[in-house]
């Protein structure tokens, strides 16, 4: 490596010129950033002296950045590449269009159509046409016989309308997909200098030379050189697979890499490559996000060969562990649906119960249509060749073949209409259109089906801090000076000592990102930049009538000696400040109960230190901590200490010794009130059979203050409220392990948990999850924002993340990013959906009376008259009204308050309640009635000639034009009776709120008159006057008036009735297809419907592709993890990689101490960065080497952690000894950290 990066910088004198005449190639920057540590410093050192020589060359300053111009910018885009990578294409509409068209209903159809084209333009000779049976006589108008293609080609023309249909709604689809990712990319900022403004700009704008901010929580978005940092440790599991938290330093290691996490501590850095260029660029198109230029042909054909001989191998090993495959077209297909890959997660329920119902009516549907044909081919051979006993003769071939296709043709048309094709559509409209509507509700949903799981949501684990809280930290209450105000006191009445040291601390020990801003409206709050904790401390200083900008600007960041930056051991921030007589003074902020243990003097009033002692510190929480914390304000205690400059300088790493000997300045209460609009919010969540838990970091006094503001607790309620490490205590047994029954007894009472780290918050979601004492499963939804929620938000049925204050690792994780870190808009999700459930069981209940009315009518029909009445095309026209436009119409009724006022479905509910089947049955009988009536005694009522028993192409007449638009009518008129399902009386309700529905609506009945009217030969219509139409429209008006009478009828009265549509249990699965599913991530019922027989196929498959790239990686010597990216972090470079090991590690349980105070706080860290004690130390990667992955030696055991319950990643230590099965094993977290152990 080293030869080759020298031999670029010879050249790069020469190249200068042509690149912008910047002082470093492309080339070489590359080849830098593949260094480390020591290597990488030496190389800077002989390249460019120092960082700050990096810097000339990049034309860049370190402290002012880059001077924003736009001609600058856009030459460093040509010279050194844009920071994006360049997305998948997505498929054309000819392809959908394509895909479409494999529908095997609609093949059926346009084969039996280009046959019955072809046959109809045989003519036999007039003559023997006589000889062909009664059937075949009439038509004696020369253009009727003419116009026999027409049916074909009406059938043709229709399947048509339906392939674009369906090819336009995927295509809108997958255009609104590609919206909603480019806009979770847009939402990414990321904090640069330039000009030396401090500014936030979109990722994709970073250039090289950029000076960019970092500060914990960041994932970083491009790779660069530290320039400044204090106490700066990464993440780079994601890189190199070492958990261990890397610290970053000037001195040893100064190389940032993109896509790692900033775990603790801030600092700045130049960005010296971006987008292809950077460290996950480089992966990313070695792993073929640049598949174009893949293999040639012939290679791929030998691989294909090579897959068959080894998938025969593979099948038997059961899908011992599933990965996604990587670039193969099942992954990209399934990527849409497959998005949330989250452990063991019953996939949208919705969709295994709509597959599981529509495989069942498909199969009715074929039994009777193949029943039809028989019937109907039977009896016109009994008729013709036996009744009439005439021979076959040569010269009729054509004619009879023509009626046997006749005969198939309505067959078919009974199959298309039974199959309810627009279920899936149905289901599509409905969540895209609630998708769309819930970017308006602050809902950005980033997995389409957990919009509908939330329907079924019956508990909500939410955040506090910003959440139920405004986010907007200020200071109310202060204890200073001997004296505590109850407001902020007026400056004069403190020791100007006293404020001078206080407003110097506070400036210099509060991170210069964060900041108070001039409000943007007149009138309005200052705006808050950064940690709101510090915001509120700066907020303070301004009360106090003191510029903190000004004590700033004196004492750059530069100047600050040592920084302790936040994290979640120290629980408070030290910054030290020489002095100019050599001595050093450290300022220090952090929990009170914390930071009053260490100090052992306080200023009293005249400014002066007085001793303080244990008792004194008593005293004190209980006059002025409790009382602050009870009202529901976090307290938070600033210090400082001097080191004389004649004890020499401090042992600085020697944390204990240092912080300890602290004079307290002052303590202060900070406020964060309650949302305005949260108690009303919460009271709706209670009264929709919604259980809302406080899940949060302060003390529990604050959230016991909060939880009762916000109407979590009601009085006289039975339920507890617990700390982090009491509640850990209650659910572990002697040996330290989690078990599930003492959970069990916990969670149904719980409802505040206070002072809890990460851990136990996922703990708290699994045990409730997989919590078996309720009678339905519960489903979870998870509020969280920052890096270390991760597991928990994975592990959620939805997980929210906050899209203000949330960590990008958090949105990763996510399901639905909240883009107002609002309580309420959860309320919304919920309501969107079970709506979206209702609108799915309305379309139901409408396509489900269609269907049956429809198949009885032409299969009777059929039967008895030996013709349908209902022909092809006028079938298909039913068809496309009842699936594609009424799933449109019924599919967007907006959600209405009443949806929040029933309990939740379970996931065993059955789409087709008792009373729906009720209404189904109920209207299908009158609609039997009225058209039968109308079939055999039609001619009768109407005077008019009978249609029955028509010569083959005979001309349409009025009867059966009358039957078929009564039919059409009532379906319209039962279309506004399917808006309702819970037999509510008026129907009406609401229906001009929804233009679509009524639209729709008016639309079909429109183009009914049309085809009535005009119609003619192709639809078999016949124009009807007036009176013909009042009454189809009276008889179709009728089923309104029916449904009234139906709904009179009490449902618990007709217990004949059976319900449809479950989910499949787990028990229902039989045991083998368990086993394969047993270590699938998710039991995808849909799938396991279609599938049976591919799955087996397709595992091996999978399998094989990933084999074959774990092999590539390392050959490539890249890091394992990149190999094994989920295809759908594939898509900018900041959403890749976006998957930081989540591994807790509970072999020692991590009880928080008593005094852990806030794990929410937002001093500038803890909730990220995992502490630690919460990281499991993974074997480091082995030397990259071409051992294929497929034999791999006997696995190493990992010492299994007793508590097995709680492993974050589920599965990560089921490692199988055999050998060649350990292949390709994976955690669905960390694909890397078993197959580095399997290596």
């Amino acid at each position: 490596m080293a030869n080759n990066s020298y031999s670029g910088v010879k050249n790069s004198l020469v190249e200068a010129n042509h690149d912008g005449d910047f002082g470093c190639t492309l080339k070489e920057l590359r080849s830098l950033m593949e260094l480390r540590g020591a290597e990488a410093i030496t190389k800077i050192s002989e390249t460019y002296g120092d960082t700050q020589g990096l810097c000339n060359r990049l034309k860049t300053s370190p402290i002012d950045g880059l001077s924003g111009q736009p001609a600058d910018i856009e030459k460093r885009k040509t010279v050194f590449g844009e920071n994006l990578i360049p997305p998948k294409k997505s498929k054309t509409f000819l392809q959908l269009v394509w895909e479409a068209l494999q529908d095997v209903t609609l093949i059926i159809l346009e084969v039996a159509a280009i046959v019955s084209l072809g046959l109809s333009f045989y003519r036999p000779p007039d003559a023997e046409r006589e000889h062909c049976g009664r059937a075949a006589g009439g038509g004696d108008d020369e253009g009727e016989s003419e116009a026999g293609w027409i049916e074909g080609a009406a059938i043709l023309l229709s399947v048509i309308c339906v392939v674009l249909v369906t090819a336009f709604n995927d295509w809108s689809k997958d255009k609104q997909f590609r919206g909603l990712q480019s806009r979770i990319e847009q939402e990414q900022k990321f904090t640069v200098v330039r000009a030396g403004q401090v500014i936030q700009i979109p990722v994709a704008e970073i250039v090289v030379g950029d000076v960019a901010q970092v500060k914990y929580g960041d994932l970083l978005p491009a790779d660069g050189v530290l320039v400044q940092g204090n106490d700066l440790k990464i993440d780079e599991s994601s890189l190199t697979g070492e958990s261990d938290h890397v610290k970053k330093t000037l001195e040893k290691d100064p190389m940032m890499l993109s896509g790692t996490h900033v775990m603790e501590g801030s600092g700045k850095m130049v960005v010296t490559a971006v987008g292809v260029n950077s460290q996950t660029g480089i992966i990313f198109c070695l792993l073929g996000a640049a598949e174009d230029d893949d293999e040639d042909e012939e290679e791929k054909k030998k691989e294909k060969e090579e897959k068959k001989k080894q998938r025969k191998t593979k099948a038997q090993d059961g899908a011992a562990m599933e990965m996604q495959p990587l670039n193969s077209d099942e992954a990209t297909d399934a990527e849409e649906k497959k998005k949330a890959n989250l452990p063991k997660k019953e996939k949208s329920v919705l969709q295994g119960k709509l597959t599981k119902l529509a495989v069942q009516i498909g199969k009715a549907g074929l039994l009777m249509s193949a029943v039809t044909v028989i019937i109907l081919v039977v009896m016109f051979v009994i008729d013709t060749f036996w009744i009439q006993d005439l021979p076959w003769v040569k010269d009729c071939t054509p004619i009879y073949i023509q009626f046997f296709v006749k005969f198939f043709i309505i067959g078919v048309t009974v199959l298309v209409v039974a199959v309810p094709e627009g279920l899936p559509l149905a289901v599509t409209i409905s969540l895209a259109y609630s998708v769309k509507k819930m970017m308006k509700d602050n809902n950005l949903v980033r997995h389409l089906d957990a919009c509908e799981t939330m329907g079924n949501a019956t508990a909500i684990c939410s955040d506090k801090t910003g959440t139920l809280t405004m986010n907007r930290m200020t200071v109310v209450q202060v204890f200073i000076a001997e004296k505590h105000h109850k407001k902020v006191p007026e400056p004069e009445s403190i020791p100007s000592s006293t404020l001078d040291t206080l407003i110097v601390g506070i400036a210099v020990n509060c991170a210069y990102t964060t900041n108070i801003m001039p409000p943007e409206k007149e009138g309005g709050l200052p705006r808050q930049l950064g940690n709101k904790t510090e915001c509120a401390l700066l907020g303070f200083s301004n009360d106090l009538k003191r510029d903190y900008h000004a004590i700033r600007s004196e004492i750059p960041e530069e100047k600050l000696y040592k920084v302790y930056t936040f994290n979640s051991v120290r629980k408070s921030m030290s910054t030290v400040l020489k002095m100019a007589d050599g001595s050093f003074r450290m300022f220090s902020k952090g929990a009170s109960e914390i930071l009053l243990k260490k100090c052992y003097k306080i200023l009293t009033a005249n400014g002066e230190p007085k001793i303080f002692r244990p008792r004194d510190r008593d005293d004190m929480v209980k006059k002025v901590i409790e009382p602050m914390a009870s009202e529901g304000l976090r307290t938070i205690c600033l210090a400082y200490r001097d080191f004389p400059a004649s004890d020499g300088e401090p042992e600085w790493d020697n944390e204990n010794d240092i912080l300890t000997g602290l004079t307290c300045i002052c303590v202060v209460g900070i406020e964060d009130p309650v949302r305005p609009e949260v108690p009303e919010a919460i009271r709706k969540c209670q009264r929709a059979g919604i259980t809302v838990r406080m899940v949060t970091g302060d003390n529990i006094n604050t959230a016991r203050a909060i939880a009762s503001k916000c109407g979590i607790l009601l009085p006289g309620d039975d339920f507890l409220c617990l700390e982090g490490k009491e509640f850990n205590r209650r659910i572990r047994n002697e040996r330290g392990e989690i078990e599930q029954e003492r959970i069990d007894r916990i969670w149904p009472r719980l409802r505040v948990l206070a002072r809890s780290s990460p851990t136990d918050k996922h703990t708290l979601v699994k045990g409730i999850i997989d919590s078996t004492i309720a009678e339905q499963r519960q489903v979870v939804a998870v509020t969280g924002d920052g890096t270390n929620d991760g597991p928990a938000l994975k592990k959620a049925d939805v997980g929210f993340a906050m899209g203000i204050a949330g960590t990008d690792v958090a949105k990763e994780a996510s399901d639905i990013i909240l883009t107002d870190d609002n309580f309420s808009s959860i309320v919304k999700a919920v309501m969107w959906g079970r709506n979206v459930y209702d609108s799915i069981s309305k379309f139901l209940q409408f396509q489900l009376t269609v269907n049956v009315v429809a198949v009885i009518v032409a299969f009777t029909g059929a039967c008895i008259t030996q013709d349908s009445p209902l022909k092809a095309v006028q079938m298909l026209w039913v068809n496309l009204i009842m699936d594609t436009f009424a799933s449109l119409a019924l599919a967007t009724e907006p959600p209405t308050e009443s949806l929040l006022l029933r309990k939740p479905y379970g996931r065993n509910k059955p789409l087709i309640s008792r009373t729906m089947m009720k209404n189904i049955l109920g209207q299908a009988v009158y609609q039997l009635v009225i058209i039968f009536t109308l079939l055999f005694a039609g001619e009768k009522l109407f005077d008019i000639d009978s249609g029955r028993n028509a010569p083959l192409h005979a001309p349409p007449s009025e009867h059966y034009t009358v039957v078929f638009n009564t039919f059409v009518l009532m379906q319209l008129f039962n279309e506004i009776n399917a808006r309702k399902i819970h037999g509510e009386r008026n129907v009406f309700e609401g229906v001009f709120n929804n233009p679509i529905f009524c639209t729709i609506v008016f639309g079909t009945f429109i183009v009914q008159i049309v085809i009535v009217q005009f119609g003619g030969k192709p639809f078999s219509c016949v124009g009807l006057n007036i009176e013909q139409w009042l009454w189809c429209t009276f008889l179709g008006f009728g089923s309104l008036l029916w449904g009234q009478v139906i709904s009179s009828v009490p449902t618990s009265r007709l217990k004949f009735l059976k319900t449809a549509g479950h989910g499949t249990q787990k028990d229902e699965i039989p045991d083998d297809e368990l086993e394969e599913l047993e270590d699938v991530d998710e039991i995808d019922h849909a799938e396991r419907e279609l599938r049976r027989g591919q799955i087996l196929w397709f595992r091996g498959l999978n399998r094989i592709q990933t084999q074959i790239r774990v092999v590539k990686a390392f050959r490539s010597s890249i890091s394992l993890y990149e190999g094994l990216e989920k295809p759908e972090s594939r898509s900018s470079i900041h959403n890749f990689m976006t998957h930081p090991e989540f591994r807790i590690e509970d072999s020692e349980p991590h009880i928080p101490l008593i005094d852990d105070t806030d794990a929410e706080d937002d001093a500038p860290t803890k909730r990220n960065s995992a502490s630690p004690r919460n990281t499991t130390p993974t074997p480091p990667s082995p030397s990259p080497s071409p051992t294929p992955a497929t034999t791999v030696a006997p696995s190493t055991p990992v010492s299994p952690s007793p508590n097995q319950n709680n492993n974050a990643v589920e599965s990560g230590n089921h490692l199988f000894p055999e050998g060649p099965k350990s292949g390709t094993l994976s955690a669905p977290g960390s694909p890397l950290h078993s197959l580095e152990t399997s290596l």
